[in-house]
């Protein structure tokens, strides 16, 4: 067996100190411009640690603007509490994508030889609601990702409802989504067992980002091993494609790894421009996967659409590409029918072209002079042929036809 590929493998960084403080699933003591919305977390859920039955808490927010990390420092200060009458199951919907295996989780974390024993879910359910009238305590559900469970409606409504059967205790839901809009996607029977306060995390400047990679820094590199520009440049870029925090590390990280790799002492804005194209690229893979289908179907019209050029000369210049949100629509109502799939309406096409602008995926602008009427054009934010491949990859590998198994082009 050949060594040399491993050659140095335990060898110390000459520019890492504490690679992991640099990921963006490293949660700090503290979480800088975040103490506004901690303290509304702590005040929706102050009702339910008491024993008593609160309201349901929605956070939204792009993503990167830390959601998630709030809500697991949330958690983590209130498992340090004595005499709390609440009970936390912190749920990925990513991975938990139905209502079977949120409830099997909830039951995993707090019954978890029973979850092992394969009941279904209807047992599942009455033995979640036997334990909270054990001593009336209250479930806190935390239901990350919330819009990737297939099916959300009768998950809202079973845990929502649950507090109808509950003699004693009480289940509180918190949902955190990338799109402010998904609730309007449930059934109207799901949506009225909701009572809910709302919270809106709003993107990182690029102050706010310089700050956050300046402070990680000091403690993921060793001392003078990156330029206080190249940390500047990093949250520049990434405050310009949507205020990302994951963007911004990913970019530090990425840079540091370059530097590395190469043999250099420090980390210069050079080796950041270099890691930001590998790093927007895999935060727009990332975010692509998290789209529910029909999202991924529109996106997929735009990058075509792109590719191809705007019917309307006037509309591209240079490398920029702008489209009709009506040619959208229709490439994306071709490609649903191709694929056996219902287009949704107008107007829901409108909402998820909303959500996607609101993700960084895409941006758009009113229609001006020399345009007939008054439409919105749309243009990409990343690389079309990028986004075309990763949808590909993601949709239509296991369809038959077109290259790379992607649908026929209508």
């Amino acid at each position: 067996m050949n060594d040399e590929p491993f050659a140095g493998i335990f060898k110390e960084s000459n520019i890492f100190a504490q690679r992991d403080v640099l990921s963006p699933h490293y949660i700090p003591e503290h979480l800088l411009f975040r103490d506004a919305q901690i303290n509304e977390i702590v005040k929706a859920v102050t009702p339910t640690l008491r024993g008593e039955r609160g309201r349901n808490l929605f956070i939204y927010g792009k993503t990167g603007t830390g959601k998630t990390s709030c809500i697991k420092h949330v958690i983590a200060k209130i498992k340090e509490l004595s005499e709390v009458r609440a009970r936390i199951s912190y749920i990925n919907c990513r991975i938990y994508n139905s209502r079977y295996r949120v409830l099997n989780k909830i039951t995993s974390d707090h019954m978890p030889l029973y979850a092992k024993r394969g009941y279904g879910i209807i047992d599942i359910y009455e033995r979640i609601i036997n334990w909270i009238e054990e001593d009336g305590k209250i479930l806190i559900v935390v239901l990350d990702e919330i819009d990737s469970v297939k099916d959300l409606d009768d998950l809202i409504y079973t845990l929502s409802r649950a507090n109808s059967d509950i003699k004693s205790g009480g289940v509180a839901i918190v949902g955190i989504s990338n799109n402010v809009g998904f609730k309007e996607d449930l059934d109207p029977r799901s949506r009225s067992t909701l009572y809910e306060k709302e919270l809106v995390f709003p993107p990182y400047n690029s102050t706010e980002l310089s700050t956050i990679l300046k402070e990680r820094s000091e403690r993921g590199f060793k001392k003078e091993r990156i330029d206080a520009a190249a940390l500047n440049l990093a949250a520049a870029i990434a405050a310009n494609e949507s205020g990302d925090a994951r963007l911004a590390l990913m970019i530090i990280s990425k840079a540091g790894e370059i530097a590395e790799a190469k043999g250099a002492e420090k980390v210069t804005q050079d080796f950041v421009r270099e890691a930001s194209k590998e790093a927007e690229d895999e935060m727009a893979y990332q975010l692509v996967n998290t789209l529910p289908e029909h999202q991924k179907l529109i996106v997929y019209a735009i990058a075509l659409l792109s590719l191809q050029g705007s019917r309307y000369k006037k509309l591209t210049e240079g490398s920029d590409t702008y489209i009709f949100s009506g040619e959208v629509y229709s490439k994306y109502s071709g490609i649903s029918e191709s694929m056996h799939r219902e287009p949704k309406s107008s107007r829901w096409y409108r909402k998820y072209i909303t959500d996607l602008e609101m993700q960084g995926l895409i941006q758009t602008y009113e229609s001006g002079k020399g345009i007939r009427g008054h439409t919105k054009l749309i243009k990409l934010a990343y690389p079309p042929e990028k986004i075309k491949s990763t949808i590909e990859k993601a949709l239509f590998k296991d369809n038959e036809g077109g290259e790379g198994g992607a649908v026929q082009d209508r």
